[in-house]
Formats: structure tokens, sequence, C-alpha cells
């Protein structure tokens, strides 16, 4: 086999390894997570929704915004049991478990879930309730609950594939509160956690200087990773080398 076939076959070898980059998991960015849960548990739904013990996916439909939308389906992943709102949760410590919060219930009745941690992620997602459902619930707990209007609680039981769908754009628009057990409605951070604040000594004062409100930073926004750049990296390596073998096939011209 002469110079100029191996350096061909080097080029053919990276445009192979190229063409079928090292696929990533879809766990990373929608936090697909599986569950058994040994008892009912209750999720935002039409009234009281109850699933029995049993095994559950969990998984976001979309994170590119401060809205998340989470799903709930079967084990198998061919029914959607409620595709609910949630909102950014702050947790001080990362697990390296999943990490699912309830609120407490009287003996006997499905507790009702509150917040989801994916492993070692900080922010999480925290539950809302349709408003009759979450006043209820504030009553039994004696605890503020998140919720959305009432007449929205349909679009949680509605089937979709996608973000773009008309009851996921209602839920994402939909007005947020927190309300306590006389429906008095509250500031969200008497449910939500937002992250420390930053020590005052790191903030530079230069005159004049204008009070200004403090914000709290949203979660990362990026796009999910599809490919690592080795493979492009390699690619430009074995074409310079493929080069290199096809220009020694050259005979040299007498000087």
């Amino acid at each position: 086999m002469n110079r100029l076939k191996v350096g061909a076959l080097i080029i053919c070898l990276a445009l192979v390894t190229l063409a079928f980059p090292p696929r990533t998991k879809a766990d990373e960015w929608n936090k697909k997570t599986t569950v058994t849960f040994s008892a009912p548990v209750e999720i935002p739904g039409v009234g009281a929704q109850i699933l029995p013990a049993g095994t559950y996916v969990f998984r976001l439909l979309d994170s590119q915004s401060d809205r998340h939308i989470v799903q709930v389906s079967n084990e198998r992943g061919d029914h959607v049991y409620a595709t609910i709102l949630a909102i950014p949760n702050y947790r001080l410590k990362a697990t390296d478990k999943t990490v699912m919060t309830f609120r407490e219930r009287s003996a006997g009745d499905p507790e009702a879930i509150r917040a989801w941690f994916y492993p070692g992620n900080t922010w999480g997602q925290e539950f809302v309730y349709p408003k009759k459902r979450a006043i209820e619930l504030a009553k039994i707990t004696n605890l503020p609950v998140l919720a959305m209007p009432t007449e929205l609680e349909t679009n949680i039981i509605q089937p979709v594939a996608s973000a773009d769908e008309p009851p996921v754009i209602a839920l994402k628009a939909a007005p947020i509160e927190a309300v306590k057990p006389t429906g008095e409605s509250i500031a969200m951070t008497e449910v939500v956690e937002t992250p420390p604040v930053q020590a005052a000594a790191e903030v530079v004062k230069t005159p004049p200087v204008e009070t200004a409100a403090v914000t709290t930073p949203e979660p990362e926004k990026s796009l999910p990773k599809t490919a690592s750049p080795l493979p492009l990296l390699g690619l430009v390596g074995l074409l310079s080398l493929g080069a290199g073998f096809a220009l020694l096939g050259f005979p040299k011209r007498p000087v």
C-alpha cells in the first residue's frame, strides 16, 4: 500500500469518527428520574390527584426558563399522569441521590409532594398547586403553599409532547403566589429558599451610591451539550497526518 492510499485511509477513518460522535445522556439536562413510591402520593392535578404506590418517571419538559415544566409518567413512558408547573427552589447542600420532599399529612392520608431535587444539584423543582387545592393543603399543614389559578388545573392533566403546546404555554404564563391557610397571599420567599447573599465586605463602595434592590440569581440557562469537541480535534490531527503522507507520495522534482 503506497503513501497516497495510507493517507486516504486515514482521512476516511477521521470522517467516520466525526460522523458518530459520543452520545450524551439526556438525563443530564431533562433530569429524568425513576422513583418508586411505597405508598400513595398526591401530585398537582384536578382536585387531589393521587398516584398509587408504584414506579414513576419524573423529567423536565422545558428547562430553559425560570419556570420549569415537570412531566410525571409511568415507567414505560407511554402514559403521562401530569404536566406540572414548577419554579426553582434552592438548597444549601447537594446530595448524590434523588431527594423528594413532602408536606406532612394526617395518618392514613397520602402525602402531597412538595419539591424534587436531582442528584448533585442545589437547584430543584418546587411544585405549584391549583389555588383551591393549595389553600386546602395549607390548612392541613398550617404552612404556605405555592398556588396558580384554579381554572388552569385541567391543563395539568392534558398529555403534551413539547413545551410549545398551548397547555404548557398557559402554565408558564400563569401568575404564581404563595397562599396561607386563610387564603391570604404572601411573598413566595416564605415557601421557596433563595441562595445566600454574598458577604457585604465583598461589595466595593464608590460615591455617590444609589440604593438598589438585591436580586436573586437564576439557575444558569444553557442548552444541553450534544457532543464532545474531541472528535473535531481528532479529525484535524488525522487530516494533517494524512496530508503529510500524501505529500510524501509525490516524486521529488530534480533541482
